[in-house]
């Protein structure tokens, strides 16, 4: 394993980072507010050990292999969230300790959206847009980026970082066949939206920083806001509309938008068969969910009620966050069923946590044929999925799926006997695991508003889970395993 190699394409990283600094810098000198030298030093202290890293190696430009794009990727992601709470780190006010500062880094790149951070209303407006800003950049990703934009400087960061960054079960769908090609039109339909859901939230009513602010967490799927209460502090039924259409589009494949606008034609997305799970599962959370509200709720408008109930089911559903109201308002029912959707999440391809429809339907097609198997045991059967072009699974691809699968209870549960262990109630406990390491932030019981009561060994579990979460269990799993260090 060529260490040194891995060591440039981090440092390389980092100086990326540190570059992003410039932007929550800049709207602390707009605003005012005495943050900017926070992130003064952030810049320099990123870039110093970007360029310690990166200039002794600097001649190594060898491609990386499988073994090396994991273990660059979770060291990234690793330190990268170790780095990205220098900003609150170095806050003089507020006082953020360190526990609390990696927690807000590390919840936003990976887009989680769990906040212990109390009174957002009063805190400085550069903190603010940092932490969306941490969201939009995990969302698609800074190594994405970087594989972007380094083949500029005549830097080939490789197909091994793409693959190891990517969500879903298949890496090997790409749009075009150069890596970096692809990087570069994710990352084009990224902003697009961004810009587009911006330019619409400040049409519905908000203001410019607040527009510029939530489409970064709204097109990243992150949850986080710039006030105490949430989307609901805006108070408009437009807005919400303009939230949950975003989110939808957000949580879908990239893949698809791209040959949308590429073919300029819907049917892309009704030929996806993942797609279609994903839509008709979401129809149906809305009408169950709706029934329950009607049935419960009585003492509010009925068309509040189904506005509300439409708004909860997309945003926890599609694994951000947001709300409209506190969810310990709501009959019981109904937080469990949408915590337990978000296990589902968004589709492979997308921005969107949870274990990826396209595994949830796998999983159901396998099951379905094992038991076709019991009744016709001599009969050949296959799975088919029109998934980017129809195609027959492996049953390599399904013993991957099932592996994570099981991989994903397996650190399911150690997590949640380990939050346990510190003192946290069960149910308390439960909501947290969910929340962390399906990356949605919304949790129940305790923790209902933020993590602020989170005791500190309990906040550093709930880091790790996010990690496992955005990293897909296995990319930081493998880690943990004797086979990847033997030569």
């Amino acid at each position: 394993m060529d260490f040194k190699n891995i060591i440039r394409i981090i440092g390389l990283l980092f100086v990326v980072f540190s570059i992003t600094m410039i932007i929550p810098g800049l709207v602390s000198f707009l605003y005012k507010d005495k943050m900017e030298y926070s992130f003064i030093r952030t810049f320099f202290t990123t870039l110093l050990i970007g360029l310690i890293l990166w200039f002794p190696n600097k001649n190594r430009n060898q491609e990386l292999n499988q073994k090396e794009g994991f273990l660059a990727v979770s060291l990234f992601w690793i330190v990268l969230g170790s780095l990205g709470s220098l900003p609150f780190v170095f806050s003089d006010e507020p006082r953020i300790p360190i526990t609390e500062a990696f927690f807000e880094s590390f919840s936003g790149l990976t887009t989680t959206g769990a906040t212990n951070l109390a009174r957002l209303n009063h805190l400085p407006r550069s903190i603010l847009f940092y932490r969306q800003m941490l969201q939009w950049l995990g969302g698609m990703g800074i190594i994405v980026l970087a594989i972007a934009i380094f083949p500029l400087f005549g830097i080939e960061c490789g197909v091994q970082l793409y693959k190891a960054e990517i969500s879903g079960p298949i890496k090997e769908n790409k749009i075009h066949p150069r890596v970096s090609k692809t990087a570069k039109t994710l990352w084009s339909i990224y902003l697009l939206l961004t810009v587009t859901c911006a330019v619409s939230l400040w049409m519905a009513g908000m203001d410019f920083f607040d527009a510029v602010s939530h489409s970064f967490s709204i097109v990243s799927v992150g949850g986080f806001s710039t006030h105490d209460e949430n989307i609901g502090y805006f108070k408009s039924y437009w807005i919400n509309y303009i939230v949950t259409f975003f989110l939808i589009i957000s949580s879908c494949n990239f893949n698809l938008h791209f040959f949308l606008l590429s073919r300029k034609s819907f049917k892309i997305y009704w030929n996806d068969l993942e797609f279609k799970a994903f839509i008709f599962f979401q129809i149906s959370l809305i009408v169950i969910a709706t029934v329950v509200s009607l049935f419960y709720i009585k003492d509010q408008p009925i068309l509040k009620t189904v506005h509300q109930t439409f708004f909860q089911v997309i945003s926890m559903s599609t694994t951000a966050g947001f709300s409209v109201d506190n969810l310990s308002n709501l009959p019981t029912f109904l937080p469990m069923l949408l915590i337990f959707s978000t296990f589902i999440g968004g589709c492979s391809g997308s921005v969107g946590g949870g274990m990826k429809v396209i595994r949830i339907l796998l999983l159901f097609l396998q099951g379905s044929t094992e038991l076709k198997r019991l009744v016709h045991p001599n009969a050949v059967y296959t799975i088919k999925i029109n998934y980017n072009g129809y195609r027959i699974l492996s049953e390599k691809n399904i013993e991957a799926i099932w592996g994570f699968f099981s991989s994903y209870i397996l650190i399911f549960i150690v997590s949640l006997l380990l939050l346990i262990a510190t003192g946290v109630d069960e149910f308390s406990a439960f909501s947290s695991i969910v929340s962390t390491l399906n990356n949605f932030g919304t949790a129940l019981g305790s923790f209902s508003e933020n993590f602020v009561n989170m005791n500190s060994i309990g906040k550093w579990i709930l880091i790790f889970t996010m990690l496992f979460g955005r990293l897909e269990i296995f990319t930081l799993l493998i880690l943990f395993t004797p086979t990847f260090w033997k030569k």
